[in-house]
Order: structure tokens, then sequence, then C-alpha cells
């Protein structure tokens, strides 16, 4: 196999049917391309050696030098191994443990309510004056935490997708290259109506036009971008002062979704209902690849292990009769 133009066909064939499974794979194909460049550098010949795999896992661009950075780079060359060894069986595969594991998904930070009515209002408290800007970044917010949404999905929405007569939100070819429609609560539709009617003051409405739109000078009706959405949120955050009560360094814009699931599961279970029945149901409204992602709540929310631990001290004390 040649390392220049065999190994990087390989990758591609790769690529192209991990795309036709439905998967969406920018930064695998950014890796998998730098992985190609490193074994022509080194002039390999002949079969894919796990010690090149390692080496190339170890040559971080960003030097962070940490074994879990290069755990995810080698898992993904990895992956990519052991499809390639059914057409060429000496590639080699490297052990799992070489760096220790991949790093988990670690607790997000959960809002309270008025944690999120406080970032709603402080949005709306946003300058310049008589801007779109404080309506647009209020709506965003407000969209994420009662929708669930990821950021890039709610500052892609075109106008036509948001349908308040259905009460409907379309969500297409997102992160893993699937379109869903999300049904809305009334109160969120109402927002969404008062925005529109704010917007058109500024800008003309057509239906391929963003729904959130940026204010700022030549942009003025363009997207949202997502590195403003969160430097904006940063700042709110940081002039809020919350505990941050995730294990992340601070409370991020994306833990809006992650709320939103964890309150959708709380509501259910005070509401008596069966949450393994209803797993399926929240998975693909949040448009989850797998449904093991959203069980994961279930076990790293600090907010849903403390009603498991309820549940189960209630079974503990009808099983022991309440003798203790």
């Amino acid at each position: 196999m040649s390392a220049r133009i065999g190994l990087q066909q390989r990758i591609d064939d790769y690529l192209a049917e991990r795309r036709r499974l439905g998967f969406d794979l920018r930064s695998r194909d950014l890796l998998l391309a730098s992985f190609a460049r490193y074994v022509a550098a080194r002039r390999h010949h002949g079969p894919l050696t796990a010690e090149i795999m390692v080496d190339w896992a170890q040559q971080d661009k960003w030097h962070r030098a940490t074994p879990s950075t290069w755990a995810v780079r080698l898992a993904k060359v990895r992956h990519f191994a052991r499809y390639l060894k059914q057409f060429e069986p000496d590639t080699e595969i490297p052990e799992e443990p070489v760096f220790g594991p991949e790093a988990g998904r670690v607790a997000p930070h959960i809002f309270h309510e008025a944690e999120i009515v406080a970032l709603l209002e402080a949005a709306h408290g946003l300058g310049p004056r008589g801007s779109i800007r404080p309506a647009t970044y209020e709506t965003l917010f407000g969209l994420m935490a009662s929708c669930g949404l990821r950021v890039s999905e709610a500052i892609h929405l075109r106008d036509s997708d948001v349908d308040l007569r259905l009460r409907m939100l379309t969500i297409r070819q997102t992160k893993f290259a699937k379109s869903r429609q999300l049904p809305m609560h009334p109160s969120t539709v109402a927002e969404l109506a008062r925005y529109r009617r704010q917007r058109a003051r500024h800008v003309p409405t057509t239906a391929d036009m963003p729904f959130l739109i940026s204010s700022r000078g030549r942009r003025l009706g363009l997207p949202l971008g997502d590195r403003q959405a969160h430097r904006v949120f940063n700042a709110l955050r940081d002039n809020l002062n919350w505990v941050n009560r995730g294990a992340h360094a601070a409370p991020r814009l994306h833990d809006l979704r992650h709320t939103f699931a964890v309150r959708r599961m709380m509501l259910w279970h005070a509401e008596g209902t069966d949450i393994d029945q209803m797993m399926l149901a929240l998975s693909t409204y949040m448009g989850h690849a797998k449904i093991v992602y959203t069980y994961w709540y279930l076990t790293a929310v600090p907010e849903l292990m403390a009603l498991a631990g309820g549940k189960f001290e209630h079974f503990a004390d009808l099983a022991g009769g309440g003798d203790e």
C-alpha cells in the first residue's frame, strides 16, 4: 500500500461508508487526513503498525501533552484500523489502554429556573438601544431552554423552519445528518411570534432568511454566529455570578440543552411516568444518535441521581417493613 495515495484512498472510502450510515465526520476527516500525512512523512511502507498510530496520536498540534487528548486521537484512528484490517489483514490495532481510557462525559451545570429567568432578563437588557440584538439573544437562550436545541441548531433555523401555526420546529440535517420535527409549547410559540414581529421592524421577512439574525452593521439580517452567541452568553454568565454546579470550568451555553433533558425527566418522575418507557421519545426529540447518550443523564446528573436515590430509599423502607 502506498502511504501517500493508498492510505488516503482507504480513508476516503471509510469516511464515505460512515457518512452513508448517517454520521457527520468533519472532525474525524481532519484527524485521519493528518494521520495520512504523518505516515507519508515517515515514509512508512507496508501494513500500518500500532507503533506509528501511537506516535501520531502524541503529535497533537495544540501541544496539550495530555494522555486523555492522545487517547481520543488514538481511538479515532483505531476505529479506522479495524475497518482497514478487513482489506489488509496485517494491519495492527493498538490496545485501548495505551494512554488510559478516553475522558468520559462529565456532569453539566443544570440551571435552576431562577437562573434561566435571570439569563433571559439580562439578555433583554443588552444594548444597543433600539437594536434587535437584545430580542435575538433572549429568544436564542429561551429557545434552547424550552426545546433542548443545540446552539448550532438554533442559529441555523430558517424562518420557514418555524411554523407557528402548527407549533412545530423543523431541524434540518444536523449533527448526525438527521432531520426532525419538534412540537413547541404554546408559551414558546407566543415568544417566537413576538420575536418575528420585532425582527420585521428591522429587516423584511422571507422564507429562507435566518430566523435569528445578527444585528451589527452590514451583518444585519445575516445568521447569528456561533462564536458570537457563546461570547455573549459567557459575558452575561460572568456578570450573573452563578455558583457552578457542573464539572466543567463554568456553566456553558450548551448546558441549557442538558437542563431541558433533565427537567423533562424530573417532570416525568413527579408525574409518576415510567421514565424508561419515555427515553426513546426523548432521545428522538433531542436528536441523539444513540439512546445511550440520553440514558447518560440518569447516571451523570446529580439531580436525577438524587431522584433515583429517593426511589431506592422508599423501596428499602417497604422491603424492610420500617423496623429500622
